[in-house]
């Protein structure tokens, strides 16, 4: 004879795990939509600095004190008075967010590991990179005994020198640190054919926030 009541309970809980797999497919589909529709959104906000363009147009800059600086693009102003090293770069973000400059750090070579976040010095007021625009990066260095103010006068007086630049996006995440190397630029290069004083490059970044953009 028929058992229906147990075919009845064998019906219901076929359905009970037909009903799981299926919420346990969607709910896999939407998390991994959600991912995407997440990577989507922080990649238009993402921004990445490298030294701008020859072509790009000077930048006047303005110091607390008064002082004001000019770079051209492509390149980084730097002065030694009174004690103190100023610094502009012209720099260029290449990514597809604002990027929001949150400080600096001068390790004492280019071949020195990145310094914990909390060794950066902050910027006295925020700095914004538009995208696919230029813009600059300012360092003021006041305290001669620093190690910041030595490796920026052994470089001036040698090769050059190197700055790591901590930044983010609008929203404060994808943090990321650029190091970009100042080096005196050969005679003859300049825009007026003179010494082009000193040049931008760039030869790491690091994300701090998200997985390394190399391995």
């Amino acid at each position: 004879m028929v058992d229906w009541l147990l075919l009845s309970n064998l019906g219901t809980a076929l359905g009970t795990t037909v009903l799981a797999v299926a919420t346990f497919i969607s709910t896999r589909s939407a998390n991994r939509s959600a991912r995407l529709a997440e990577r989507a959104l922080l990649n238009g906000l993402r921004p990445i600095l490298l030294p701008s363009n020859w072509s790009d147009a000077p930048q006047k800059v303005r110091f607390m004190e008064g002082k004001w600086m000019v770079v051209q693009g492509g390149h980084a102003a730097l002065e030694i008075a009174d004690n103190t090293v100023y610094l502009v770069m012209s720099v260029r973000n290449a990514g597809a967010g604002v990027a929001i400059l949150h400080g600096w750090h001068l390790p004492p070579d280019a071949r020195a590991p990145l310094a914990p976040v909390e060794e950066f010095h902050r910027l006295t007021r925020d700095i914004y990179v538009p995208s696919n625009d230029a813009g600059f990066c300012q360092v003021a260095i006041r305290d001669p005994e620093s190690a910041d103010y030595r490796n920026a006068m052994k470089g001036a007086a040698g090769d050059g020198f190197t700055v790591d630049v901590l930044y983010g996006d609008a929203e404060g995440s994808q943090r990321v640190v650029s190091r970009f190397y100042i080096t005196p630029g050969p005679a003859g290069l300049g825009h007026d054919g003179d010494d082009t004083g000193w040049l931008l490059m760039v030869s790491r970044h690091w994300n701090l926030d998200l997985p390394a953009p190399r391995g």
